[in-house]
């Protein structure tokens, strides 16, 4: 009778720390404060009046897919799914190269918007401000973590 689970593969990287470690070991250490950024992104754009449907309807989309993908990722990284896969690294940095560019396009995007809204209502420019400063910092996490794990 064959086992219900595929083998472990050899493949997987032996220098990935298991459980909280791993939070605080770099390239890894880049998921938490890219959650927690990436879920301000969002929450700040639906706290204010859309007025461009299109410009921040993108920067919803990318930010709350972003924010779920990492969020598997990091559960992945935490229950050690990484294991069984061959290929991680390279999936796991290719994700985070093309987030930080799709990012990047989003935060310009919202900076757009927030140019937009500066003489309509000061309240949603002041919102829309912030969810272009998180968003930046978001690209810039997204980025780094893209060049640690390919460096590493």
């Amino acid at each position: 009778m064959a086992s219900p689970d595929p083998p472990v593969t050899s493949y997987a990287p032996s220098d990935v720390p298991s459980g909280i470690a791993l939070l605080v070991t770099i390239p890894f250490a880049f998921f938490l404060p890219e959650l927690i950024f990436g879920f301000l992104v969002w929450t700040l754009v639906a706290a204010t009046h859309v007025v461009f449907p299109l410009l921040q309807g993108w920067v919803m989309y990318v930010s709350l897919t972003s924010f779920l993908i990492s969020l598997m990722f990091l559960l992945s990284y935490l229950f050690g799914f990484y294991k069984r896969f061959e290929s991680w690294r390279v999936l796991d940095s290719l994700y985070h190269g093309t987030t930080g560019i799709l990012y990047m396009s989003a935060a310009v995007l919202q900076v757009h918007a927030t140019i937009v809204s500066e003489g309509v209502d000061s309240r949603n420019y002041y919102i829309n401000t912030a969810a272009s400063f998180f968003a930046f910092i978001t690209t810039l996490l997204y980025i780094l973590h893209a060049f640690s794990i390919y460096y590493h």
